[in-house]
């Protein structure tokens, strides 16, 4: 592995970001780790330069400031001159339905979710054009792109949008030998997938984790690891004919037509 090689990774505090930007420190990427909480980040950072001895930058912020965005790749290229891969991880949503959602909350799940991506993937890419880079972003989405559950209306669109924008950037930056691909996570436990509640204000978190479970062939949620893994994955040269496209990685669950409970209802020899 090329030492010089630099990823950005956004939401790189916790969960799948965390586990990303550890993966690419263990493969000798530089890094550039965005998120909002500075003491995560630095603690983050420290166990990068002890374990791994790869150098990082650390820059804390809100992705739904504009001029924070330019500031990621800016000093990013200041730092080392170069941008090879963006993992766009970050997301922020509430949980509520459509009935009930402001505007001001639209708007800034719209902004972190889709916009920041937008324009991180922009700055980026210029600089892996101007330096020639055969450059790899890769975007976050979700099985809920394409699988809504009703509760999360601007975070579900902005994740139909992701895909979509995947496939025109992959489109446009192609030429230039810059891929974009789509990872779509199933059901990884994270901090983000256990703030489910009944109406009492219960959490249901793990009751709705094993019922996705009872609905995915493989039995179990994924890992943030797993996660990071397929990222990583496709920013090597063994993924170089990869673009324009959406890798799932759900464990099976969305082709998946029915509850297992459901399935030995039908056929109790079977499964």
């Amino acid at each position: 592995m090329n030492n010089n090689r630099v990823a950005i990774i956004t939401g790189a505090s916790k969960g799948i970001g965390r586990s990303t930007a550890l993966k690419f420190a263990s493969n000798s990427y530089k890094t550039t780790l965005v998120g909002r909480n500075q003491e995560e980040l630095d603690q983050l950072r420290l166990e990068i330069e002890q374990k791994y001895g790869t150098e990082v930058l650390v820059l804390a912020g809100d992705l739904a400031d504009e001029e924070f965005l330019r500031k990621i790749v800016a000093e990013t290229l200041e730092k080392w001159e170069r941008v090879d891969v963006l993992i766009n991880n970050a997301a922020w949503r509430t949980i509520e339905t459509m009935r009930n959602i402001s505007i001001k909350t639209w708007e800034r799940t719209i902004k972190i979710c889709l916009t920041a991506p937008a324009f991180l993937a922009k700055y980026a890419a210029a600089v892996m054009e101007e330096k020639r880079i055969a450059g790899v972003i890769v975007n976050i989405s979700s099985v809920m792109s394409q699988s809504a559950g009703g509760i999360s209306p601007a975070y579900i669109a902005c994740k139909g949008g992701l895909e979509s924008l995947t496939f025109e950037l992959a489109v446009l930056y192609g030429p230039k030998n810059i891929r974009v691909v789509s990872v779509n996570p199933g059901n990884i436990k994270t901090d983000l997938s256990n703030d489910y509640t009944d109406g009492k204000g219960n959490n249901i978190s793990e009751q709705l984790g094993e019922h996705m479970n009872d609905n995915t062939p493989l039995k179990r949620a994924g890992t943030s690891e797993e996660i990071a893994n397929v990222s990583y994955w496709l920013s090597t040269s063994e993924a170089s004919f990869i673009t324009g496209t959406t890798i799932l990685v759900d464990g099976g669950f969305f082709h998946n037509f029915n509850s297992y409970p459901m399935k030995k209802l039908q056929y109790p020899k079977e499964f």
